[in-house]
């Protein structure tokens, strides 16, 4: 650290210092703040959990560790709270998709196999097991199928809207 306002005072001479200082401090913040959230991610990706972070950034939540995160990310929205908002609707929509999928496992799993016969990526996602993961790859085959069985790819689209429709609700 630095030190107190006395350390601070004795190392500037003249206001030309202390202006200079200023857009250094300024600057310097900027490159800590575009590091932050490039750190939470990397702890993430090792695993660390948001209750873990938490202390670590400051806070007293993993909620309120989360929320941080969200608010430092540019890239997801214009204002802070907007990038909060986004992140959580996102989920929701995830969740929604997810919990369709697996009330439309059986219909998912008899399609996805008829599709599988003309796409690899939809025979993966059936390997995988996971009705999610059907959706996704179902949507991915919509050009493949289109051009191999348009009947088929009639099936696909029915379905891709049915999943925007439970996004949307």
């Amino acid at each position: 650290m630095i030190g107190d306002y006395e350390t601070v005072r004795a190392a500037v001479d003249g206001e030309g210092d202390v202006l200079a200082a200023l857009v250094l401090l300024r600057e310097l913040k900027a490159e800590l703040t575009a590091w932050e959230p490039r750190l939470i991610e990397a702890a993430r990706s090792r695993g660390t959990s948001w209750a873990r972070l938490a202390p670590a950034l400051g806070v007293s939540s993993r909620q309120a560790a989360e929320r941080r995160y969200l608010r430092l990310r540019q890239d997801l929205g214009d204002t802070a709270e907007g990038r909060v908002r986004a992140a959580r609707d996102r989920r929701a929509a995830d969740r929604a998709v997810a919990a369709w999928a697996r009330d439309h496992a059986e219909a998912l799993r008899d399609l996805a196999g008829r599709v599988a016969v003309v796409d690899a990526r939809v025979r993966a996602a059936v390997a995988d097991g996971d009705p999610v993961v059907l959706v996704d790859a179902l949507e991915a085959a919509l050009e493949t199928t289109r051009v191999a069985d348009p009947a088929l790819a009639a099936e696909v689209r029915a379905v891709v809207a049915d999943v925007a429709r439970a996004r949307q609700r």
